[in-house]
Parts: C-alpha cells; structure tokens; sequence
C-alpha cells in the first residue's frame, strides 16, 4: 500500500511466511545499491545475511558514507555475539559501526541519501537479522521525502555522536580470544538452527 500526503511518499511494506517473504530485504537491497552519498542504519539485532553485507560493502568501496549504529549493550546472548563475527568485513571496508551506549536500543530505523532528491528513509519492526527477516512477521514503512529524512538523519547523527561508541577496526581485531570464541560459538549455532529450519541466509 502507498499513499502520499503533502507530497510525501510512503509505501507499507509487510513480510510474511506466504507471498511477502523478502520485501522488506529487497526494499533495503535497492536502497542500499542506489545510495550516492550516505547510509546510516539504526537496529537494535543486527546479523545481516550475505546480500546485505555485500550491498553495505559495495556502497562503501564507492565512497558511500555508510554508518550503523547497533546495540552496545548486553541483553541476549545469540542477538549480542552472532552479530559480531560480521563486523570485521565491515569495518575493513570503512563502515562506521557505533554502538548505542546508554540504555537498550530498540530502533529499527534507516535513512539514504537525505539530501538528495532520492531521499528514502524506513521505519518499522524489522531489524537486519535472521528473525525478522525470514521467520517473523514484520512491518516497515518506508518514506521518500526529503524532510523527514533529513530530521531522522539528525536524530541520528546526533546519537551516534553524543551517545554512541565508535568502534576501533584494529581494537576489534585484537578483542580478547574468549570474546571471539563466544562470536563463533553463536554464529555457529544461528546458522545451525537456519539449516535445521530449512532457510538460507
């Protein structure tokens, strides 16, 4: 569904088991590719799969500036280190990964390109990770307008740089070895339980 009001664009975006499997990671797959000049994500879990992690890559080895800003805190043990053997190729490309210091994150939240006439922006329930993405029901929506991707941007860039922690790529490298085992120890097991379910990420 798209409506559009005081020529703002917004479309909703639903995923489901049924015929809506991979709208929301195709939305953001496109997004991505198009992104000129930015891409800053906000996700409380965030283990993007293979596509993702590429699209992230790619943007910024063409000199996309693109900024994550993820969840610092401890809270689950699956969500908090299967998501960080990903970290690595992405820092190594030049993405900025900010972790969200003072409280729990919970936004699910994405803007590109803000300045521009192509400004999108998304809002929803879907975080980048196996969960949302290929086992529950999510719903984003996504806007094009400038405005509002410009005041999400701020909000953004604001708590990225007054509430965040900028990770150091060869601080990360050099994290203490039973922090890596813990990583691969919970990648392992997440990718595991995607086979057993029959999905592939």
């Amino acid at each position: 569904a798209e409506s559009r009001a005081r020529g703002m664009r917004a479309e909703l975006v639903l995923r489901d088991n049924v015929r809506n499997r991979a709208r929301i990671e195709r939305a953001y797959l496109r997004a991505i590719a198009r992104a000129r000049h930015e891409v800053i994500i906000a996700n409380a879990y965030f283990v993007p799969g293979g596509k993702l992690r590429r699209a992230l890559v790619l943007a910024a080895r063409r000199g996309v500036r693109v900024q994550l800003l993820l969840q610092g805190r401890y809270e689950y043990f699956m969500q908090y280190h299967a998501a960080r053997p990903v970290y690595g190729t992405l820092l190594a490309a030049g993405v900025e990964i900010h972790e969200y210091a003072p409280s729990f994150l919970h936004a699910k939240v994405a803007v590109i390109d803000a300045d521009s006439r192509r400004a999108w922006a998304t809002v929803g329930s879907s975080n980048l990770d196996p969960l949302s993405l290929l086992l529950a029901r999510e719903a984003n929506v996504i806007v094009r307008d400038a405005p509002f991707a410009q005041d999400l941007r701020k909000r953004l860039r604001h708590a990225m740089a007054h509430e965040g922690r900028q990770l150091d790529p060869q601080r990360y490298a050099e994290r203490p070895w039973r922090e890596r085992a813990l990583d691969r120890i919970a990648f392992g097991i997440m990718r595991a339980a995607l086979w057993l379910t029959g999905n592939r990420y």
